[in-house]
């Protein structure tokens, strides 16, 4: 899964890297956590466009916005099953702008507190996680957007620590996940939900201050001594 990640850019950087005009300024956030607003790349015919929206997908039926929290990710292999992601995925997908993520190990010891690791590929230093999205209004019909992050098998690395990561979109394929002549090509999107290669990630052990949503400062990226 993806419970947690970074995204410490310079907002004119942001918007060279994916060719939009940023709204205003993106403050660093070193530990973004569910419900959280961030900004999203999307694509319409007017070209694309950097927007906020909240972590955790809300779906247009739900009668609660709070379902979102349990929505943070959606499974590869299942969205064009479920009713709950398959209208989104076809229509609604999303660059999620990041610069690396967390991912906690379970310990032999049954007692003991998971371990968090921060991860990021080795090669880039502000990629995109395959995501969807959905507008979902309230009683008042107040239009609220938000966004689920696609998570996949783990790659050889990833492996020794959890037994799924987020989808990491290459920057060439970042345009065909965005582009509407797919919508109705499950093949050709599926293509686009792999793990990240083997031996592209770097990754190592960070302090439990990631544990508590509160705690977001450059340290936490910091590997332990």
């Amino acid at each position: 899964m993806c419970g947690r990640y970074t995204l410490h850019q310079k907002t004119g950087d942001l918007a060279k890297r994916f060719k939009v005009k940023a709204p205003q300024d993106i403050h660093d956030n070193f530990n973004v956590a569910p419900g959280q607003i961030m900004p999203i790349v999307t694509e319409f015919e007017s070209g694309r466009q950097l927007e906020l929206m909240k972590w955790g997908l809300v779906p247009v039926w739900a009668k609660d916005p709070k379902i979102g929290y349990k929505l943070i990710n959606a499974r590869a292999e299942t969205m064009f099953e479920k009713p709950m992601w398959r209208n989104a995925v076809r229509k609604r997908r999303c660059l999620v702008p990041a610069d690396g993520f967390y991912e906690w190990k379970k310990s032999a010891d049954p007692k003991a507190k998971k371990q968090p690791y921060y991860i990021h590929p080795k090669q880039t230093d502000l990629f995109a996680f395959a995501g969807i999205w959905e507008a979902w209004h309230d009683a008042e019909g107040m239009e609220w957007k938000t966004y689920s992050i696609i998570t996949t098998e783990p790659n050889k690395e990833m492996s020794s620590i959890h037994n799924r990561m987020p989808v990491i979109l290459h920057k060439d394929d970042e345009a065909a996940w965005l582009d509407p002549s797919h919508n109705d090509d499950q093949a050709a999107i599926d293509s686009l939900l792999l793990p990240y290669e083997d031996g592209g990630l770097d990754l190592y052990e960070v302090s439990q201050d990631v544990n508590t949503p509160r705690n977001n400062d450059e340290h936490l990226i910091y590997a332990l001594d």
